[in-house]
């Protein structure tokens, strides 16, 4: 690997820090150990360097979407301090990482030198993660501390520090959710004006529940988000319709969360032409999101609590005037 910080290259949000470097160059986050699985989110259920992201679904056949947040001010983590190196460890990173580093990179390897380390200390180096490489959204965590050391015993954490509340938020954020099974009669492109039209709610899921876990040299902890639907909300995608939604609650049955009525449809009368364009029709379920601090969804839940979640279908649907035929 080059070096840590590279003058000049592209960076996260402390370009221009006159605390560490000013501007004189960009301070580029460290590299992570080389077990090839370092980095942001790769897809393969992995995140940061050795986090893992195992999903269960039931009862559902219907094609998933990525969670979204109903608190719109919501975000996730942006990084975090994972366990990555023993003081020797540490030692032959800094050596090989930094060797032949200028300024200011060259000064945060000689005060880690000068603390020899921390060899002969039980306890492990953690370093800075992100959750992707965009580097787009500002990292709480500083240039002058990359790495911290956590002794076994540590009087107080960090508030970047790995936590299960931390690994509940990544599990959230990487929650896939089943959109809604929803079948439109007459088909989106043949709606009539003032002719109702069927939306019928045609299947049913169950929870699904994201585990983010890690366990590397001796430290090990989990967070189980489990996610359960509570109501559909259908959308015509005009006022010029009646109703313009429909709201459904959830109920648990036999064979997963149905909608909790015995006409399991919304009909919708679209009251005016759509033109030359279409209308914006969606439907969205939301599901109730709690998490565990373990990897078993049926633990206790734990705070602080987790916004709802958010799995939308849409489609553009077109409405046209019935023409009628004169003899």
């Amino acid at each position: 690997m080059s070096l840590v910080i590279a003058l000049g290259a592209g960076a996260p949000a402390y370009a221009g820090d006159p605390s560490y470097g000013g501007d004189e160059g960009d301070v580029q986050p460290p590299p992570a150990n080389s077990g090839g699985d370092s980095g942001g989110n790769s897809g393969a259920g992995t995140i940061g360097a050795h986090i893992r992201i195992n999903q269960k679904t039931t009862g559902s056949s219907s094609s998933t979407t990525t969670a979204t947040s109903s608190n719109a001010n919501w975000k996730p983590p942006v990084c975090w301090y994972e366990p990555m190196y023993t003081p020797d460890e540490y030692q032959d990173f800094i050596k090989s990482s930094y060797k032949g580093a200028q300024e200011p990179a060259a000064s945060y390897a000689k005060k880690r030198a000068d603390e020899d380390y921390h060899k002969g200390d039980k306890g492990l180096w953690w370093q800075v993660q992100f959750r992707n490489d965009n580097y787009t959204d500002a990292c709480p965590v500083t240039p002058a501390n990359w790495e911290i050391w956590v002794p076994p015993a540590q009087p107080k954490a960090d508030p970047n520090q790995l936590t299960p509340e931390i690994l509940s938020e990544l599990a959230y954020n990487s929650t896939k959710l089943p959109k809604p099974p929803v079948v439109l009669n007459p088909s989106a492109d043949h709606l009539k004006v003032n002719l109702g039209t069927r939306v019928k709610f045609a299947g049913n899921f169950d929870r699904v529940w994201t585990t983010a876990s890690i366990n590397y040299k001796g430290v090990e902890m989990a967070a189980t988000t489990v996610a359960t639907p509570v109501a559909l909300r259908v959308d015509a995608g005009t006022t010029d319709a009646d109703p313009q939604s429909c709201t459904y609650d959830l109920v648990k049955g036999n064979d997963g969360y149905t909608v909790d009525s015995k006409d399991a449809a919304c009909n919708v009368t679209y009251q005016r032409s759509s033109g030359t364009g279409t209308y914006p029709f969606k439907a969205s379920i939301t599901w109730k999101v709690t998490w565990t601090d373990s990897a078993n969804p049926d633990g206790p839940a734990r705070q602080p609590g987790l916004p709802d979640g958010l799995s939308t279908y849409e489609q553009n649907v077109t409405v046209k005037e019935i023409q009628a035929v004169n003899r």
